[in-house]
């Protein structure tokens, strides 16, 4: 059973944040160490002042009901008041030991004294006698006011009450920081073996590792967390750092495969695109020709390139009519130029009339293309047409045999209308 002060003295700031406030945490840590040392153990709680003695806890293991208890307690603050009557809690707490549910428990008593002692000498010593005849020790924690009358008394109470090591007494005077640090390292936790002195180790551990983490260190553990203390936060940060390495090891590994691939396929596509473009850039040279041609070029000669352009457009019509799907150099090419040549002769020719001008065209077409020279300069402006192509030759040559053919048949119906 924990005995709690929380007579009006209680108020006072000299712990932090209040002597009341500074009491319920050394509380809470006396319970925790006790119900972790030991799954049988129990823990209760009841207070001295007040409206009188009550109890808040009957003694029971679990740690909540206590931990809810002292926090509406403290929240609240109407059962602090009045003076600390020490000889009817320490008797409640000795009853209430007594009507425990396990009578195999060693029973034991934690007595918070932060206000002064109002009971005599000799009654303290009688009641002392009675919790060592019962087998029930007591540990006593005295802080706050401090006077000589207090700790003689409670130094007998304790002599009275001591057997075989098995009680305690710790004097806090006013000034230290927090009450739950003194009492980490004292006998309360660390003197028979049995005050959850696994649980007082834990926790000076992580006030050192808390601090060490404040500095700056954070203890020197993987994660900022030690192993020792939360052996299931650090696996779990453990497994959850291997699994995002994992993820990025396949993340990178993915991303360089595809880079390799994307090479591979970027370098085929450049073999082929690279004769791709050759072909598409065989006919630039052509065109750039046709397009500066009218910067040198006379007026007979612009004439002449617009009839040529006009008669390729009716012979590609003509051709399309026929059911023609591509255009050629073969035979179909060799007949649309021999007739574009015709009728651009022709067309050449009556413009030259019409103007007066003397030019190596005239009605004989045999004349016409006897000049290789015009005839060079006249394929040279059509788009597309290379002049030295062996095709082009020949249709010249074919068109050539068929005027002198025609020629020479008029030469004998001549003959024949004269014979």
């Amino acid at each position: 059973m924990i005995c709690i002060d929380n007579s009006e003295w209680m108020r006072n700031g000299d712990y932090a944040p209040t002597r009341f406030q500074a009491q319920a945490d050394a509380v809470n840590l006396i319970c925790g160490a006790k119900t972790q040392s030991n799954p049988e153990n129990t823990v209760g709680v009841l207070t001295l002042a007040g409206k009188g003695v009550r109890v808040l806890v009957t003694p029971t293991s679990d740690l909540g009901k206590i931990l809810s208890c002292m926090h509406g307690l403290a929240r609240k603050g109407l059962d602090i008041g009045g003076e600390m009557n020490l000889t009817s809690g320490v008797q409640v707490a000795q009853l209430a030991l007594k009507h425990r549910q396990n009578k195999h428990q060693r029973q034991r008593i934690v007595l918070f004294a932060g206000s002064p002692v109002a009971s005599d000498k000799k009654t303290l010593e009688t009641i002392g006698k009675k919790l060592r005849k019962t087998n029930i020790a007591l540990d006593i924690v005295s802080f706050g006011e401090e006077d000589d009358n207090k700790s003689e008394k409670l130094d007998a109470l304790l002599s009275a009450v001591i057997s075989n090591e098995n009680s305690h007494i710790v004097h806090v005077p006013p000034g230290q920081a927090i009450l739950s640090d003194v009492l980490i390292s004292s006998s309360i936790f660390t003197g028979d073996g049995e005050g959850g002195s696994g649980f007082a180790a834990a926790a000076a551990a992580g006030a050192a590792a808390a601090a060490a983490a404040a500095a700056g260190g954070a203890g020197g553990f993987e994660f900022g967390v030690d192993p020792n203390l939360d052996p299931e936060l650090a696996l779990a940060l453990r497994v959850s750092m291997e699994e995002e390495r994992a993820r990025q090891e396949a993340a990178a590994k993915r991303a360089a495969d595809e880079a390799s691939k994307n090479q591979t396929e970027g370098g085929e596509s450049s073999g082929q695109g690279g004769d791709v473009a050759m072909m598409d850039a065989s006919p630039v040279v052509p065109v750039a020709a046709a397009d500066k041609g009218p910067d040198f070029m006379d007026e007979e000669s612009a004439l002449l390139e617009q009839a040529l352009k006009m008669s390729m457009a009716e012979s590609a019509a003509a051709a399309a009519a026929q059911g023609a799907g591509d255009v050629t150099m073969g035979d179909g090419m060799s007949e649309d130029l021999a007739l574009a040549l015709q009728m651009s002769m022709q067309e050449a020719a009556a413009a030259a009339a019409a103007g007066g001008t003397t030019t190596p065209a005239s009605s004989d077409m045999s004349r016409v293309l006897g000049d290789q020279s015009f005839v060079s300069s006249v394929l040279a402006s059509l788009p597309g047409v290379d002049p030295n192509d062996p095709s082009v030759r020949d249709v010249l040559a074919s068109f050539q045999q068929e005027e002198e053919q025609r020629k020479n048949d008029a030469k004998g119906k001549d003959t024949e209308k004269q014979g």
